[in-house]
């Protein structure tokens, strides 16, 4: 299959439009390839965007495709933009065909558990059809060779645009979009794509978006995902110490603010697509990092922005009083 620029064609009536975005990806590729295969949810296609990889991973789609295509399956391999993830990402969901009834994105070195579609689609077929909705679960964090099972992190307090703000809570490799959040989200990363201003991640972007609009966000605690664990991964597992005192740098570098800031900006261009209690909140927000530490702190209880868990909660208020938020 030639590696070109063209527009999704999943996604038709009742069908999952995957979304995989690669670079460099051909050492665990075939695992993941693999479990999209063992779906129970046959009715699938999927488009990878390719950003540029230098290895034999757009050779290993090309042959998966053929493989599929005698199942009635699409595989499209698609030339990336070349911008790093959020923009493939972005790129992706921008050119989902009109009408795509479910979209599930992907990372390229996972496995999905065989009903990681279907649980998805069962959570989510409750929501009335107007409503842009977005499943994410959490995910068995595995080493390398899929060993060595561990749940991530457990959240308690209910997914909301005042949590969006300052954390995400779910991965891109665990989410899928109804029909009206992948509408959502297709104008909502054309916007973000034509600015030229783009987030940090783009499955925290969709969390703010989604959320920020009204729509449902539901996370599941139970796994639907080996999230594997490798020297290459751009974002690792948030367990362990390690991990505790890497956010902790991120909150006393100003890393934290950067990426808040980032975000805000990227959610501002399609602020008009949120509700006007959330356009307000927004605004609000952005306005906390100018202001002195007293302010600051009284402001963040006042809009009742929070982050999951007590550790998560001391960083956001340590952040406030730093004035790194």
């Amino acid at each position: 299959m030639e590696t070109r620029k063209i527009r999704n064609t999943g996604g038709g009536t009742g069908r999952t439009a995957i979304l995989m975005g690669l670079f460099d990806g051909a050492a665990f590729l075939d695992d993941q390839l693999t479990s999209f295969a063992d779906q129970t949810v046959p009715d699938w296609d999927l488009t990878v965007s390719d950003d540029g990889s230098q290895d034999t991973g757009p050779r290993m789609v090309t042959d998966f495709a053929r493989a599929q295509h005698e199942k009635g399956r699409s595989v499209a391999l698609i030339a990336g933009p070349g911008r790093g993830v959020a923009a493939n990402f972005l790129s992706l969901l921008a050119g989902l065909a009109e009408g795509t009834a479910w979209a599930a994105l992907s990372d390229q070195d996972d496995v999905w558990l065989p009903d990681r579609v279907e649980r998805g689609q069962e959570a989510l077929s409750g929501i009335p059809p107007e409503v842009p909705a977005l499943f994410g679960s959490a995910t068995w964090i595995v080493k390398e060779d899929l060993s060595n099972r561990r749940q991530s992190p457990r959240f308690s307090r209910p997914p909301g645009f005042r949590n969006a703000l300052v954390q995400s809570i779910a991965g891109g490799n665990t989410m899928l979009l109804n029909r009206a959040g992948v509408d959502l989200a297709r104008a909502a990363a054309a916007e973000a794509l034509a600015a030229g201003c783009l987030p940090v991640t783009h499955d925290w972007w969709l969390y703010q978006l989604i959320s920020g609009a009204g729509g449902q966000v539901i996370r599941s605690e139970q796994p639907t995902v080996l999230y594997r664990q490798h020297g290459d991964n751009l974002f690792g597992t948030n367990l362990g110490t390690r991990a505790a005192l890497k956010r902790l740098r991120m909150v006393t570098s100003g890393d934290l603010a950067a990426w808040t800031a980032c975000n805000a900006r990227a959610l501002s261009v399609s602020a008009h697509r949120l509700t006007p209690e959330n356009r307000a909140l927004l605004d609000r927000f952005k306005t906390i990092r100018t202001q002195d530490m007293v302010s600051r702190l009284r402001s963040l209880q006042e809009l009742g922005i929070y982050r999951q868990g007590c550790a998560g909660q001391a960083a956001l208020w340590l952040a406030a009083s730093l004035g790194r938020l």
